[in-house]
């Protein structure tokens, strides 16, 4: 038997990382949280570093002696402090911090360049700026400006970057004159101009580097936000275009429903001998009109409410606290003359409970699947509507289960697609139009639920709609 969960999320749109204010794109406050939570893992992972690399220094600092590393003082320890301290800030900020113009993502990310930069300048200090690669690490703070920020503001990053390392190499070559202790290798060097002379020239090295980086990523980054911004402007004009195409549709649909209806109408009135007698022949065609005109009309039905439930926005709809028996109670009232027909017997077994789900839709859902169970039931069969309800979760399913036609395998996965029937239902019921589903997932999309259906050609299908956060009458 194959089985298949579904799960549909409302906001089925491109994921665009950017927010248009103005006429500049900025990255959207969730992209920005998401990266600050990221960030904030990042450096725990740093922290962590930094605790061992003391702890090995305290275990094995004679063994690390005879590679060149000296013993650092307690600066790793101020370092460590400082980013714990920092990091609980961030945290808490982002999970408890009221959301205000002193308060907002983009304020923590600029405290978190700040505070990390002067944690690297000091780091860069007493490792050495002049005498390791270390100062390189500076480049990645302008290239994550370049990304988070505006040009402008990537800029002033940059600016700052320059600023602390000019600071740095400063202290170290021109305000202290040699600390061989408080450099991680230790070096030995030359004279005292030729080590400012250097420090000079490595000084104007990197803050040219630092300017090159800048203009390299901010113009690269321009370029990411221009696509960004065409394809804003794309999806947009998309969504117009499918809004106005469901609007000529509705439009149409509607017009069709009125001469539907006179027609029906007319073939009543000549089935019924009010317009005289008829041969067999032409009653014959009329029946056989009327079951093609009602077809229809069922079509026509189920596109204007395929449509209005497109229209549903959970913005201003309305959900409410269902009660589960008295929901199936209403469908089966307006299902029962369409299992008469078909002799088949419904079976229901259900534990009650409540959940929040908008009513109409919640009832438009059991609806058409028990519908559907019925229409591809064989004659004289049944339908069983069961539910297991999880005290302990506050989750409960409902279970309507068939032993019909069944669904093959290849096609399960698209049995929710507008307009898709597979050749066995068409085969047995001729009048499907491959809607019916199309609006059980959208009711679903719009109450949040998630299906699970399960089906085996020849012996039946079972679909299993998943509520969370129920509630119980007793409570």
């Amino acid at each position: 038997m194959a089985t298949t969960e579904f799960s549909w999320n409302k906001s089925n749109i491109p994921n665009i990382s950017l927010e248009l204010i103005g006429e500049k794109l900025k990255l959207s406050d969730d992209v920005l949280i998401s990266n600050i939570r990221w960030f904030i893992t990042f450096r725990w992972v740093l922290i962590a570093t930094l605790v061992f690399f003391e702890i090995l220094m305290l275990s094995a600092s004679d063994a690390l002696a005879q590679l060149g590393i000296s013993e650092q003082q307690k600066w790793p320890i101020a370092v460590i402090i400082v980013l714990v301290v920092a990091n609980i800030a961030y945290i808490f900020a982002l999970n408890h911090g009221k959301p205000s113009k002193y308060n907002s993502p983009s304020i923590n990310l600029w405290v978190q360049i700040i505070v990390d930069l002067v944690c690297l300048s000091v780091v860069v200090h007493y490792i050495g700026s002049t005498t390791t690669p270390i100062s390189f690490f500076y480049v990645l703070h302008i290239a994550l400006a370049c990304i988070f920020f505006s040009t402008r503001e990537s800029l002033y990053v940059t600016i700052l970057v320059c600023l602390m390392d000019t600071i740095v190499i400063v202290v170290d070559n021109f305000l202290i004159t040699q600390t061989p202790l408080s450099t991680l290798i230790n070096n030995h060097l030359l004279s005292e101009s030729s080590r400012r002379d250097g420090a000079i020239v490595w000084m104007f090295f990197l803050d040219a580097l630092f300017l090159i980086v800048w203009y390299v990523v901010s113009r690269l980054s321009l370029i990411v936000r221009a696509h960004e911004r065409h394809l804003l402007d794309a999806y947009k004009q998309i969504n117009q275009a499918q809004v106005e195409k469901d609007q000529y549709a509705l439009l149409i649909t509607h017009q069709l429903k009125s001469p539907l209806d006179a027609i029906r109408s007319k073939i009543n009135l000549i089935n019924e001998g009010y317009l005289g007698e008829t041969t067999p022949e032409v009653s014959t065609a009329l029946v056989q009109m009327d079951v093609r005109a009602k077809n229809m009309s069922g079509l026509i039905l189920d596109l204007l409410r395929l449509e209005r439930l497109k229209d549903t926005c959970l913005d201003t709809a309305v959900f409410e606290s269902v009660n589960i028996q008295t929901a199936l109670q209403k469908c089966l009232e307006k299902i029962t003359p369409v299992a008469n027909s078909k002799n088949v017997v419904l079976n229901l077994s259900i534990e009650n409970f409540i959940c929040k789900v908008i009513p109409d839709q919640l009832g438009i859902l059991l609806e058409n699947i028990i519908t559907n169970a019925i229409t591809y039931s064989h004659d004289n069969g049944s339908v069983e509507i069961t539910s297991t309800v999880n005290r302990l979760n506050h989750t409960a399913e409902i279970t309507i289960t068939d032993h019909g036609i069944g669904i093959d395998s290849k096609d399960l996965p698209n049995i929710f697609n507008e307009y898709f029937y597979s050749p066995r239902a068409a085969l047995h019921n001729k009048a499907t139009s491959g809607i019916g589903l199309s609006i059980v997932r959208i009711a679903a999309e719009n109450n949040k639920l998630k299906i699970k259906v399960a089906s085996e050609p020849g012996a039946g299908t079972s679909f299993t709609v998943m509520f969370n956060n129920i509630e119980f009458p007793d409570e």
